[in-house]
C-alpha cells in the first residue's frame, strides 16, 4: 500500500520533533558554557545559510525597516537560546525541556497583550491549570537546580514574545531569509553581550565563556550536530511536511517535543536518578494542559515557519 502525502508528512514532522528533542540532550553533553555554545550554534547556521542564493535574493528584496524588525526579534531569539541552555547547565536537560513546555501557556497569555486584543477566559484557565504542575516540578528537584527552573521560565517567556512578534510579520519575508537575519542579528547581540556575562552573580560559570576558544573534538562534533542535524535539517524537512498536514496536527505533534526530550534524557543521560517521582507528576500536569490546548483552539493554518529554526518550542497556530 503506497504511503500517502499526509502519512509521510506525519512521519516527517515527528522525526523533526525527535531531532528538536535532541537539542536539550546536546546542550547537556556539550561542555561549553551557554554563551559560547549558543554563539557557535548560531554562527554555524548563519554561515550555512550564507551559501543559499535564495537567502540573498530575499534579503535584497526586503526593505530596511523590515530587516530592522526581524533583527530585533533575532536578539530576543538569542536571549531565548541563551537562557534555555543556561537553564540546562544550571539543572539538567529534563528540567530545561519541561520549562520550555511552558511557552505554549505563556504565548496564550502574552500574545493578546502584544496584539492589543482581549485575553480569553480559556487562556487564563490554561495558565492556572499548569500552576500545580510547576509547583510539583519545583518540589521534585534538588535545591541546587531550582535556579535552572527560574532561568528556564524566562526562556519560555522569550519564546512567547518572539513567536508572537514573528506572527505579525510572517507574510513579509521568505522563511530562510528571515531565519538568516534573526540568527545573524542574534550572533552579533551575543558578541556584544559576552563581556558582561562574567558579571552575572552566581551564574557566570553556567553562562560566561570565551567565544574565540576552539572547542574540543567532541564538543565540535556535538555543535555541528546541533546546528546542522537539529536545526537546519528539521527546518527544511518540516517546511515540506507542513504543506501536507493541518496546523492542528502539526501543533499537536510539536507539543510532544518535551516528551521526546525527557525520554531521551532518561535513556541517554540517566537523569531519572537526579529527580523524584514528584517531578514527573508535575511534568504530566504541565504537558497535559499543553496538549489539551490545541484541542480547545484549532489553529486556522500553518504560519511563520521561520520559528521552526529558531526555537526549541514551536507554536504553529495563527
Amino acid at each position: 500500500m503506497p504511503m500517502t502525502d499526509t502519512r509521510r508528512a506525519f512521519l516527517q514532522i515527528h522525526f523533526c520533533v525527535l531531532l528538536w528533542g535532541f537539542t536539550a540532550i546536546l546542550g547537556k553533553l556539550i561542555t561549553l558554557p551557554a554563551l559560547p555554545l549558543v554563539w557557535m550554534r548560531m554562527l554555524i547556521v548563519v554561515v550555512a545559510l550564507a551559501f543559499v542564493p535564495r537567502v540573498w535574493r530575499g534579503l535584497r528584496a526586503m526593505p530596511w525597516r523590515l530587516i530592522g524588525a526581524y533583527s530585533g526579534i533575532g536578539v530576543i531569539v538569542a536571549l531565548h537560546w541563551l537562557t534555555f541552555y543556561g537553564a540546562i547547565k544550571l539543572s539538567n536537560a529534563s528540567v530545561g525541556a519541561t520549562c520550555i513546555a511552558l511557552a505554549t501557556v505563556m504565548t496564550a497569555l502574552v500574545e493578546p497583550w502584544l496584539a492589543r486584543s482581549r485575553l480569553s477566559r480559556r487562556d487564563v484557565m490554561l495558565g492556572i491549570a499548569v500552576l500545580p504542575g510547576v509547583a510539583l516540578v519545583v518540589g521534585g528537584i534538588p535545591d541546587g537546580m531550582r535556579i535552572g527552573v527560574a532561568v528556564g521560565a524566562v526562556s519560555a517567556l522569550l519564546v512567547a514574545i518572539f513567536g508572537s512578534l514573528n506572527k505579525r510579520l510572517v507574510e513579509h519575508g521568505d522563511a530562510l531569509t528571515v531565519t538568516a537575519i534573526e540568527l545573524g542579528a542574534g550572533t552579533l547581540a551575543l558578541t556584544a553581550l559576552a563581556p558582561l556575562m562574567p558579571l552575572l552573580p552566581g551564574l557566570s560559570e553556567a553562562f560566561a565563556g570565551d567565544l574565540l576558544v576552539m572547542p574540543g573534538t567532541r564538543d565540535a562534533a556535538y555543535l555541528l550536530t546541533l546546528a546542522l542535524a537539529c536545526t537546519l535539517l528539521p527546518f527544511a524537512l518540516s517546511l515540506v511536511a507542513l504543506q501536507h498536514m493541518s496546523a492542528f496536527a502539526a501543533q499537536l505533534a510539536t507539543n510532544l517535543e518535551p516528551v521526546y526530550a525527557i525520554v531521551l534524557a532518561i535513556v541517554l543521560l540517566g537523569e531519572q536518578h537526579e529527580l523524584t517521582p514528584q517531578f514527573y507528576v508535575g511534568v504530566v500536569v504541565i504537558l497535559g494542559a499543553v496538549l489539551v490546548h490545541p484541542l480547545l483552539v484549532r489553529p486556522r493554518r500553518v504560519g511563520h515557519p521561520e520559528v521552526l529554526a529558531t526555537s526549541e518550542a514551536k507554536d504553529l497556530s495563527s
